[in-house]
């Protein structure tokens, strides 16, 4: 006697062939039925003997289609209804919105192989793709996942492409941005002007044009990138000139592994995400004799790589240069640029040529950068190919009601929960102007559609004057809680590694707002996910002419040299005080000694910018980070040896002075010790008093739990290193690897602390916050 089953399935689920799959399993076993998609993922009821329906329901998941992410299953027994067959119905809209949208993801190898096919229909066709690969989430617009709600809407499939849509059989079937050279989108070539540029085939025309030194604008999956030759010396150089990024390091993109293999040293971690389908810019250690100009990345062991991700990139690849160039198609500070008319006005004074196409990016996405530390991938960047997938949190988590986050001032994300999903957005930038603004509040609006959230509550960083806290001051109607910077680190690492704390959190950054106004950044506390106790931090310093200081390291070596040493540092015998202006140096330090534009700062940031302009290696900066990125790579790995370190009580407090030690750099100095020994002494006085100061903690309090985040730890050599030092005596540490440890990881930790907090959570220690209604 048949029997007859009806299944909810959610996470994602559409566009990525999970309806043929149930048809095509529900044929194998027989079974009648039908599947559609709804908003909440996909409905299917399949009738038939009942251990024919048991074997189906146990082949769902360990067989389901390679994109798909099954995140819940529901099945429920009820009356058989006699079908005749097994279909696929028409999408059914949803009250509710839960389905799970699929990031952007590379060309499979079975569209490869048909555009590289002379006699497949589709052959060199650029916008190849099927239900395993393509664009997915800078092209939707709404769900359920139809072509009529994605950018594909203006082009209609012909016959044959119809069919393939149609064919549950087919690759292709509902694969909605499917097309073909008859009826999908197609390339063009202009020159700067904007005047077309007539040719028969205009991808390989601009290899031609990449190959003779121009600098091409090139339209690709989630907004433009700017491309020339990467082994090309005067081209690099002519690029960084005018998009105004002298020294910022460059991505190149290569054909194949093969390629990658003679530019960097590359291991397996490193080797299975470079080809992985997510296709991330991996930042690589660069082979001595790698061909490149030195301008891809001065002064840098590592060069960032990735391989083709989209059939466009793959045809362009097929130069005879080794590499190209793909920097983000933007001027400096502004978002990627996603419309032609936009590129032909903001990059024409930047690229002599473009390659656009017409099919049009609803979302723009720029590319994601991950980097190998101990064995683990870690994002420095999430977008693209990551993105919308969520960061699934522990199950306690689906009593708080939904929250929106919006994140800091740099390195921007926002993130919306539903349950126990945060979904983090694509990197937005640093909130700096009116185009970031707009991009920000686009992603928002979006995310908040295609997942059919209305946030409850919104979270915001403490300090004011952040565009993203304005925005969240503004929004009526829901309740509003404002999480202090380095808490919401600390939260965003035990998130994603789905613990509740307490732990001993290190949040090692930059800047931002602490409690005391002070600007925080090299803090210890003791934490849990809704409150926290601040347990020890780098000694507070000024910060001579806010963030001037950021953008002039010399400033904060000449108050660190000043603490140390008083008025004799102009009598110390090193290069950094004969070439200093002693008449602004003092200047300086007068501004600093009456806290005129100078707050106290603890910044961890601020400390390794004071070392590198000690050590002659980077007196102002061209990006963020540039000073703390070169002491890095001059770092001797061989070298041993550290500095001395104080440790004051200070109340309830351990205060980290830097006085010795920047005492002793100076010694080493004098000495003639090289900026590789110096800087491998700091890097291991670093990890020496972070254990020194988490064991005491651990004594006092019994936790032997570490949570590390913030920018500083994506310095690898001091990340690696502190965890195999931690782990050896016994704590047990976690890091970031879902989201970055910099501040993209900030929306994370501000939407779980906010959330939990609004539903009733109660934290242990003193500093936790309150829910304005």
């Amino acid at each position: 006697m048949n029997k007859r089953s009806k299944g909810t399935i959610e996470g994602i689920v559409q566009g990525v062939g999970f309806r043929p799959f149930i048809y095509q399993l529900a044929g194998r076993y027989h079974l009648t039925g039908y599947v559609s998609n709804t908003s909440a993922g996909v409905d299917l009821e399949v009738e038939g003997p009942l251990e024919q329906i048991q074997a189906f329901q146990e082949a769902i998941p360990s067989e389901s289609p390679p994109l798909a992410h099954i995140s819940a299953v529901t099945w429920e027994k009820i009356s058989p209804k006699r079908d005749k067959h097994f279909s696929i119905i028409t999408s059914k809209a949803g009250s509710e919105r839960t389905t799970l949208i699929s990031p952007d993801v590379c060309i499979c190898s079975q569209c490869l192989s048909e555009m590289m096919d002379p006699l497949d229909r589709r052959y060199r066709y650029p916008f190849i793709n099927c239900t395993n690969c393509g664009p997915r989430y800078t092209i939707i617009k709404d769900v359920p996942y139809d072509r009529a709600v994605t950018t594909m809407n203006s082009f209609s499939m012909c016959s044959i492409c119809s069919e393939e849509y149609d064919n549950p059989n087919s690759r292709r079937f509902h694969a909605q941005p499917n097309a073909c050279w008859d009826c999908g989108p197609v390339t063009a070539l202009h020159r700067n002007s904007g005047e077309s540029i007539s040719c028969d085939d205009p991808v390989r025309k601009a290899t031609e044009l990449l190959t003779k030194g121009h600098i091409l604008a090139i339209k690709g999956l989630g907004g433009f990138h700017l491309a020339v030759d990467a082994a090309n010396h005067r081209a690099v150089v002519r690029l960084r000139k005018r998009k105004h990024r002298e020294e910022k390091p460059l991505a190149i993109m290569v054909k194949d592994l093969e390629t990658a293999l003679k530019i960097a040293h590359v291991n397996r971690s490193e080797a299975v995400l470079l080809t992985s389908r997510q296709r991330p810019i991996v930042l690589l250690k660069k082979r001595r004799s790698h061909g490149l100009s030195p301008q891809v990345a001065p002064r840098n062991r590592y060069v960032g790589i990735m391989l083709p991700y989209t059939p466009l990139h793959c045809l362009l690849m097929e130069g005879p240069y080794v590499a190209l160039v793909m920097t983000s198609g933007n001027m400096s500070e502004e978002p990627i640029t996603i419309r032609n008319g936009d590129a032909f006005g903001r990059l024409r004074n930047i690229a002599d040529t473009f390659l656009v196409h017409n099919r049009d990016i609803h979302l723009r996405s720029d590319d994601s950068v991950l980097r190998v530390v101990s064995h683990v991938p870690r994002q420095i960047r999430r977008s693209r190919g990551y993105v919308p997938e969520p960061v699934f949190l522990h199950e306690t988590m689906k009593a708080m009601p939904s929250v929106l986050a919006v994140g800091g001032e740099l390195k921007n994300t926002v993130c919306v929960t539903k349950e126990n999903r945060a979904f983090l957005s694509q990197h937005v930038g640093d909130m700096e102007n009116m185009e970031t603004l707009d991009f920000f509040q686009m992603t928002i609006s979006h995310l908040k559609k295609i997942l059919d959230i209305t946030p409850r509550v919104i979270a915001c960083d403490q300090h004011p004057d952040y565009l993203s806290s304005r925005y969240a001051k503004d929004q009526k109607g829901c309740a509003m809680v404002a999480i202090q910077h380095h808490h919401a680190h600390i939260v965003g690492c035990l998130a994603e590694n789905g613990v509740f704390g307490p732990v001993i959190g290190l949040a090692m950054d930059g800047t931002g707002l602490g409690p005391d106004g002070a600007v925080w950044g090299g803090e210890i506390m003791v934490a849990d996910m809704v409150s926290f106790v601040r347990k020890a931090h780098l000694d507070y310093i000024p910060l001579p002419g806010g963030d001037a200081a950021a953008r002039e390291p010399w400033r904060m070596a000449l108050v660190y040299l000043h603490r140390a040493f008083s008025d004799e540092l102009y009598h110390l015998p090193i290069p950094f005080v004969r070439d200093l202006d002693r008449e602004r140096a003092e200047l300086i330090l007068q501004i600093a000694e009456k806290g005129i534009h100078s707050p106290l700062t603890s910044s961890c940031g601020r400390l390794f910018d004071a070392v590198s302009a000690l050590l002659g290696i980077r007196k102002t900066i061209a990006f963020e980070g540039q000073a703390a990125i070169e002491l890095e790579m001059r770092l001797n790995n061989k070298e041993k040896g550290r500095y001395p370190w104080q440790l004051k009580p200070d109340g309830k407090e351990i205060l980290i002075v830097a006085d010795d030690m920047i005492r002793a750099i100076v010694e080493d100095l004098i000495q003639g010790k090289s900026a590789g020994i110096i800087s491998a002494r700091f890097h291991n006085t670093l990890i020496a008093l972070f254990l020194d100061v988490c064991s005491r903690i651990r004594e006092e309090t019994g936790i032997r739990e570490v949570a590390l985040s913030g920018g500083v730890f994506q310095n690898a050599s001091l990340l690696s290193g502190l965890l195999s030092t931690l782990k050896k005596s016994d704590f047990h540490v976690y890091t970031h690897a879902q989201v970055p440890a910099n501040d993209g990881s900030l929306s994370l930790g501000q939407a779980v602390c906010a959330g939990m907090a609004s539903a009733g959570f109660k934290g242990k220690y003193e500093v936790s916050y309150e829910v304005r209604r």
